[in-house]
């Protein structure tokens, strides 16, 4: 039997990518010209989205008494055999308390300002993984209430832009952003 102790203390294991992962997710090389045009994709439909909610456009108009109707819409629990929008009953107790407290107000603006947000910082690879984080949370809870639409293609593209975090901002922002923090790039070593 082999102590656990002297395992972790003798030395330290280094588990290695397999080389197509650490191609997708760790090299600037062709790669980083797909991400940087998933980003400008995924950013456009976030930026849109959000801008039509800011000003007021598009086909549904936004504010705090269109998300109101949203919500109030999704927490209906229909006669059997329909089944409700939401499946998971602490996401109706949830959107039941914001309901009750008349967060719509502030909901709103939050929401439609968000989206803008996420849409601007994928287009210019700003903190391109922290940013698809906050679209990939939006997606989760437009889907948690029961709007399929876009959001799960959209998700999985945040979750790829996520994993892609150290080389999918190189055409962008993050190029100058994250060495100035230390990460990833502190020593860059361009090869060819």
């Amino acid at each position: 039997m082999i102590k656990l102790k002297n395992i972790f203390q003798s030395r330290q294991i280094e588990i290695k990518d397999p080389p197509i992962v650490h191609k997708l997710f760790s090299e600037v090389g062709p790669w980083s010209f797909v991400w940087l045009a998933l980003r400008i994709y995924l950013g456009w439909g976030w930026l849109s989205a959000g801008w039509e909610k800011i000003i007021g456009e598009g086909a549904h108009p936004w504010g705090a008494q269109a998300i109101l109707g949203f919500w109030n819409k999704a927490v209906v629990i229909p006669a059997a055999p329909a089944r409700p929008a939401i499946a998971y009953d602490w996401y109706r107790s949830f959107l039941d308390f914001l309901i009750n407290i008349h967060a719509e107000s502030w909901m709103a603006p939050l929401v439609a300002w968000g989206e803008f947000l996420v849409g601007v910082g994928l287009i210019v690879g700003a903190f391109v993984g922290i940013t698809a984080f906050f679209g990939a949370l939006l997606n989760m809870n437009f889907m948690l209430a029961g709007a399929a639409s876009t959001n799960p293609v959209m998700l999985l593209l945040a979750i790829l832009l996520m994993l892609a975090w150290k080389n999918a901002g190189w055409w962008g922002l993050d190029r100058w952003l994250l060495p100035k923090l230390g990460t990833p790039w502190s020593r860059v070593n361009i090869v060819g």
